[in-house]
């Protein structure tokens, strides 16, 4: 009798019930409130998902992301964890978004890399926001890089600077604000465009050769990582992708890379990232200044994106449609894809997504630039 008593104490004391905090119960809570928003609203259900699964795991069972010791081995999230930290991941999701994208329209009209770098101004937003709180320069640029909308440069620029202590809070902050770009987007869009603006009819792109297509990600890859070194993991993967997809030779590795492969990844690196979130990391007062900074610098990027439309608008006279700036971030294809609803809200016949794209995929150059200039600010080979 007194081995069943001692059986079932020891039971009940394993449960979780008695081991979890007010704050794990808070998780949990968030964790079911993402779900529902992925699965419910199709919010950036790829990312999602798993980001609130992972955070559901580790605020019943922390130990799934305990790093291993002399006696015992890791848990199983901490070693997709390490992967993130080796900035693994990230240069790996690189590569399927250039197997996946089509770079033609920022080709066909290389003025979409102005849209794409003015879109970049709420990085330097939240990096001064950041120093303006009290955080340190390098906690300021991992941060900052939310404002990029680039969950995987966030990931990456966190670890290159060894702000492994932030890259729960920041790579939670950064996906969250990608999967919202249909409720963040659209009202900075309109409150700095007019109706007429929104109408704009932009003229159909030119053709792009398939020379064109293949030298483009050797001759980025060339002139980015000589200047910026350090960015070669990302503009290096995102470049190679893209030549999979265009070089016509290769057709197996393209498919492998823009689908089997990044699902993997995407599985690993979602779940991993919710996983650094349990309540005894997450809550405390420097992960809501990082969400508030996260949301300032998105927001600021968009308007920022914008308001370069503007000005592109009047020196082509007309025929540029301002709310393609708003695709200068990186949140690829997104942000494009908001630019052509707003647009045909205003006019259904409008067709903005192709010329959207070209600022889009230029946000994610860029957003991967900046990356490298803070790199080599803070002297990081």
């Amino acid at each position: 009798m007194e081995y069943i008593a001692r059986t079932l104490d020891n039971l009940v004391h394993q449960t979780a019930f008695l081991n979890l905090t007010w704050g794990n119960y808070l998780m949990i809570a968030v964790a079911c409130v993402f779900l529902y928003l992925a699965i419910a609203k199709d919010f950036e259900p790829l990312l999602l998902v798993g980001i609130a699964f992972g955070m559901l795991l580790v605020n019943i069972y922390p130990d799934i992301i305990k790093a291993p010791t002399e006696s015992a081995t890791g848990g199983l999230l901490y070693y997709f964890y390490i992967l993130d930290e080796w900035a693994i991941l990230p240069s790996l999701i690189f590569m399927g978004v250039g197997a996946m994208t089509d770079f033609g329209p920022l080709i066909a009209n290389p003025k979409s890399f102005l849209l794409g770098a003015a879109a970049q101004f709420g990085i330097f937003t939240a990096y001064f926001g950041a120093i303006a709180m009290g955080f340190n320069g390098k906690a300021a640029a991992a941060i900052s890089i939310i404002g990029g909308a680039d969950g995987p440069t966030s990931i990456f620029l966190c670890s290159k600077l060894g702000q492994t202590s932030l890259m729960g809070p920041i790579a939670v902050a950064a996906y969250s604000y990608m999967s919202l770009v249909p409720i963040i987007q659209p009202p900075i869009m309109k409150l700095f465009t007019s109706e007429k603006d929104r109408k704009i009819k932009m003229e159909q792109l030119r053709p792009v050769s398939k020379l064109e297509r293949i030298l483009f990600p050797i001759v980025v890859t060339i002139v980015v990582c000589m200047i910026l070194p350090t960015t070669a993991p990302l503009i290096g993967m995102l470049m190679l992708g893209n030549l999979f997809r265009e070089c016509g030779v290769v057709r197996q590795l393209q498919e492998t890379a823009a689908n089997a492969l990044m699902y993997i990844v995407v599985i690993l690196l979602s779940t991993s990232v919710g996983a650094t979130t349990s309540a005894e990391a997450f809550l405390n007062a420097d992960t809501l200044k990082i969400v508030a900074l996260g949301l300032i610098a998105f927001a600021f990027g968009t308007a920022a994106g914008v308001w370069f439309g503007q000005l592109m608008k009047v020196f082509s006279h007309g025929k540029i449609n301002p709310l393609i700036g708003s695709a200068g971030v990186s949140a690829v294809p997104m942000a494009a894809r908001v630019s052509q609803k707003v647009g045909a809200e205003a006019d259904p016949t409008n067709f903005l997504l192709m010329h959207a794209m070209g600022p889009n995929v230029a946000g994610v150059i860029g957003t991967a630039v900046v990356a490298g200039v803070f790199m080599a600010v803070f002297g990081i080979v």
